[in-house]
């Protein structure tokens, strides 16, 4: 599974292409999908992106809820009905549609944020925003990783 690091901050230009930056295109290369799955952060004024094989897992642990719940129906509604498949050029780079652009408010750079099994696009002044907030939030609340994980041996 994929693994996304660090924070790079790449151009975009009018067409809203985009490099996918070289780390991460190398986490991605052993994907079946040559590309990324990209939509809109319910969180953050954000991007949200995975590899296909972890929008697969999400389906998955959808099929947790019951089929016709409605929080099984408005989270699929809010990642699966609004995900665009965007596929990598053979130098590295996607299109960002024109309604993702505008609802993350992405100008002429973008900023890639890893976070582990997934990754961010940010507008670079907005990320520096965000980056200090969620710092303060750690140090106030102590917090810190859990010692084990469901799926990790104890």
């Amino acid at each position: 599974m994929a693994l996304f690091l660090s924070t790079h901050e790449n151009k975009i230009d009018k067409k809203g292409r985009v490099s996918v930056p070289a780390p991460f295109r190398a986490e991605l290369s052993d994907e079946s999908f040559q590309g990324v799955v990209l939509f809109r952060s319910n969180v953050h004024s954000c991007l949200e992106g995975f590899a296909w094989s972890y929008m697969q897992e999400i389906g998955k642990r959808l099929d947790d809820f019951d089929l016709f719940s409605a929080e099984q129906d408005d989270l699929a509604t809010s990642i699966f009905g609004t995900a665009v498949q965007l596929s990598m050029d053979g130098e590295g780079r996607i299109i960002l549609p024109q309604d993702l652009i505008g609802f993350a408010s992405l100008e002429e750079k973008v900023s890639f944020v890893g976070m582990g099994a997934k990754f961010q696009i940010w507008s670079p002044s907005d990320f520096e925003s965000r980056r200090e907030t969620a710092r303060q939030a750690v140090q106030s609340k102590g917090m810190t990783i859990p010692k084990t994980h469901q799926g990790s041996v104890k």
